[in-house]
């Protein structure tokens, strides 16, 4: 009993002398701050709230001074409509000063073909297919073009391929070249071997040493893309010149009749 009464008189005393040297010492008070405690181990007075204060806040009514969650949606897409209207009416008037007029592209644009599948991956996405017309080439003469068919072989064709993104009536001339790829891994690589490849045969073609005049061009594979076909055009030359609507008779068109003819 003795020494539980002792333990209580020396924590009171030790209590009592805190206080009165906080209070004798106002200057050593204010170097609190320096202290090396966190921060969050400071005494804090914090404001203490009921529990029927708090229930009091769930009890205040809708002032409609807030919206929903779909209107602060809508808001947003009206702020970013503003947002892009703004850069219509501000910024783009700057962009004059980079105006130029419109020059058509030229006939010698070689046609890329690539394909894509909506973002998944296969392996044919890395193919790629230069086509490209044979009057369009740098080829010197005619000797030049001869060889350049010869060089070509199988990729030379007369008319361009149905799915190369040339124009249907596009004017045959010296036919139409095909390079594709598809051995390396990246679309770039592919792409820069097809144009590699055509740069080669345009060179060599050019190369008069060897004119190979004598070499008649092989067409065996063109007769074979039309037999396959099963339209005919394998037959009577057909291969070579098609028949068109301008090539009907016109002494085998009916006399029109004056009085059936509109105004």
């Amino acid at each position: 009993m003795a020494s539980r009464l002792g333990s209580h008189l020396a924590r009171t005393a030790q209590t009592c002398w805190r206080r009165n040297f906080t209070q004798t010492t106002p200057l050593l008070h204010q170097f609190r701050h320096f202290h090396n405690s966190r921060p969050f181990l400071a005494p804090r007075s914090e404001e203490v709230i009921s529990d029927e204060d708090a229930l009091d806040i769930f009890d205040d009514t809708f002032e409609d001074d807030d919206t929903a969650s779909a209107g602060h949606i809508m808001l947003r897409e009206q702020r970013q409509t503003l947002y892009y209207l703004r850069l219509i009416e501000h910024e783009m008037p700057k962009l004059v000063a980079y105006r130029k007029p419109f020059k058509p592209l030229k006939s010698d644009a070689l046609i890329v073909r690539s394909l894509d599948y909506g973002g998944e991956e296969h392996p044919a996405t890395k193919k790629r297919v230069i086509v490209v017309a044979v009057d369009d080439l740098p080829l010197r003469n005619e000797t030049a073009i001869h060889k350049f068919k010869l060089l070509a072989g199988p990729r030379w064709m007369l008319r361009p391929p149905a799915d190369s993104g040339a124009s249907g009536i596009t004017n045959w001339g010296n036919g139409f070249i095909k390079v594709s790829c598809e051995d390396f891994p990246q679309a770039t690589q592919n792409l820069k071997w097809a144009s590699d490849t055509l740069d080669k045969l345009i060179a060599e073609a050019n190369n008069l040493k060897e004119s190979f005049n004598d070499i008649p061009i092989d067409v065996r594979h063109i007769y074979s893309k039309a037999r396959k076909g099963k339209k005919g055009e394998h037959l009577r030359g057909r291969v070579y010149n098609r028949p068109t609507i301008r090539d009907f008779p016109n002494e085998w068109l009916p006399d029109s009749d004056p009085a059936d003819t509109h105004p």
